[in-house]
């Protein structure tokens, strides 16, 4: 659909409605209060139209919510990398300055593991620090 197949044609409405248009047009990313009734048309055509409503709702809905669930993948994925990368420099830094032979290092891997698993992956420093203290 282009700008030149469109056509102009009175409408009434009623003034809360238009203000209800003013409003909101611009929170919908739409360029004129005409895009949004357009867009608003074609959304409750498509609730009228579907033989059971319940189901177009719960489509746009499961969009929406796509949507929400994606964004905070996105979110949390690039949160995890800056995350991998301050680990990889802490860790980095530690090893070069200790000097832990693999058996060792293997023994403290496993229970950092179980430490994690208990914890639900909450380990604070502070316990860490008692255990390697002895405490």
């Amino acid at each position: 659909m282009t700008e030149e197949n469109k056509k102009r044609f009175p409408l009434w409405i009623y003034p809360e409605t238009q203000q209800k248009v003013k409003e909101l047009y611009g929170k919908d990313n739409c360029k004129s209060q005409s895009e949004f009734i357009e867009k608003a048309i074609i959304f409750y055509s498509g609730f009228v139209s579907s033989k059971d409503n319940t189901k177009f709702l719960s489509i746009a809905i499961t969009s929406a919510l796509a949507g929400i669930v994606e964004n905070s993948e996105n979110r949390m994925a690039r949160l995890l990398f800056k995350l991998a990368v301050e680990m990889s420099m802490m860790m980095n830094i530690l090893a070069s300055n200790a000097e832990i032979d693999e058996a060792l290092l293997q023994k403290l891997r496993g229970k950092c593991i179980n430490d994690v698993k208990k914890s639900i992956g909450s380990v604070t420093f502070e316990e860490v620090v008692k255990y390697q203290k002895g405490k």
